[in-house]
């Protein structure tokens, strides 16, 4: 079965085609500034094709990739009849959708119910549903949502300290996210460490631009480090992660600026960009802490210092653990950030074995054999989970 996975932003537009028995990726890309000039990166046969060419709205940018996909030349396709379903990343189903669901108009209602709770990601995420709907009417389409894995915490774990009557109305609660990611990855890391998956305490760190911990029991999330909104949590890439809120009304203020402007800024100028006034990738703050800079060292220090305290608390919180995990990335690809972490953990017995973590994005285990807790380097694979997804319910 041929699955097309597709994860739609505002202007953009990712895929993957992905056959779901052998696994493998058949071709991928990206559509760019939709609604603009437009622009397509497209991979296939080991071939890389880029191509500026206008993409009005997403309906036009799926129908670019279809073409591209059966394309006499450049395709993987012989016919369009070859995909049997399209899987869809969805940042947010609230409360409504603890598991992946085959789309129906009832089911676009009730995410359409939560965009309140993503509004920069669900209206995006659904643009991409409608586009796919038009051009294959026929096909089925699956969404997967990135909140659905954290829907078995427990309410001491969700439920925010204020009045609750702001959850009963609103639904202000810890939702989570990288649900896709950390369901993917904690399967994976009780496989390599020969656990068993219904009693394994793991630890999954899912550092890249965005970057959240979760804490998984038996298989499943009972604690994560976002909240109702992505913003909580570790520091990003250009996220701020946990302040104190009272700093909202503190600023806004001194600068004479809307609640709004401050949370634009909390989610686009703060993290590891605020702190160092370089970049918000971590290979160009690891440069620059290499060329002397120190705020881009204290960038680093404080992003380590605060993955370090997520994993001491969910290791007391599940009463210890049996194995970590370190994925996306910087955690798949940034040796430096991984050391670090990796000794900041010695309390809890863990020791790095520094050749095994000179590794990038492969899987490997890059502790010392007397190291209490194994910490694995484990590639994430959104799409294939997706796929996955996709293809067991259709």
């Amino acid at each position: 079965m041929k699955i097309l996975v597709v994860n739609c932003g505002s202007s953009s537009l990712k895929f993957q085609l992905i056959d779901s028995e052998t696994e493998e990726v058949s071709a991928s890309g990206l559509c760019e500034r939709i609604g603009l000039d437009g622009a397509i990166t497209y991979k296939a046969h080991g071939e890389i094709y880029e191509e500026e060419i206008a993409l009005p709205d997403h309906g036009v940018a799926i129908q670019k990739v279809l073409s591209m996909l059966s394309d006499e030349k450049k395709g993987v396709l012989k016919s369009l009849e070859e995909i049997h379903a399209i899987g869809h990343r969805l940042v947010h189903g609230g409360e409504k959708f603890s598991s992946s669901v085959v789309i129906t108009d009832e089911v676009i209602r009730q995410i359409e119910a939560c965009n309140d709770l993503a509004p920069l990601h669900n209206p995006a995420n659904l643009l991409g549903v409608r586009a796919c709907q038009k051009v294959m009417p026929n096909v089925p389409n699956v969404a997967v949502f990135d909140t659905a894995f954290h829907q078995t915490m427990p309410a001491k774990a969700y439920l925010y300290a204020l009045p609750k009557e702001y959850y009963e109305k609103y639904g202000v609660r810890r939702y989570g996210f990288h649900g896709t990611s950390h369901s993917f990855v904690s399967n994976r890391l009780a496989e390599v460490a020969g656990l068993e998956k219904s009693s394994a305490k793991l630890i999954i760190c899912h550092i890249g631009s965005g970057a959240s911990i979760t804490a998984v029991k038996g298989g499943k999330s009972i604690d994560t480090s976002m909240g109702m909104t992505p913003l909580e949590g570790l520091v990003m890439g250009t996220r701020s992660g946990d302040i104190d809120p009272a700093i909202i009304e503190f600023i806004c203020k001194k600068e004479n600026i809307s609640v709004e402007e401050m949370t634009m800024i909390l989610n686009k100028q703060s993290g590891v960009l605020g702190l160092s006034g370089v970049s918000n990738d971590y290979r160009d703050l690891s440069d620059a802490m290499e060329s002397g800079n120190q705020d881009a060292k204290n960038a680093l220090d404080v992003l380590v210092y605060r993955a370090i305290k997520y994993i001491g608390a969910y290791f007391a919180a599940m009463g210890g653990a049996d194995a970590i995990a370190l994925t996306a990335g910087a955690g798949e690809n940034n040796c430096w950030i991984r050391e670090q972490i990796i000794n900041g953990l010695g309390a809890l017995g863990v020791v790095l074995d520094p050749e095994a973590n000179q590794v990038r994005g492969e899987e490997k285990l890059i502790t010392a054999p007397e190291s209490k807790i194994p910490v694995w380097v484990i590639p994430t694979n959104e799409e294939l989970a997706i796929a996955r997804e996709t293809a067991r319910l259709v």
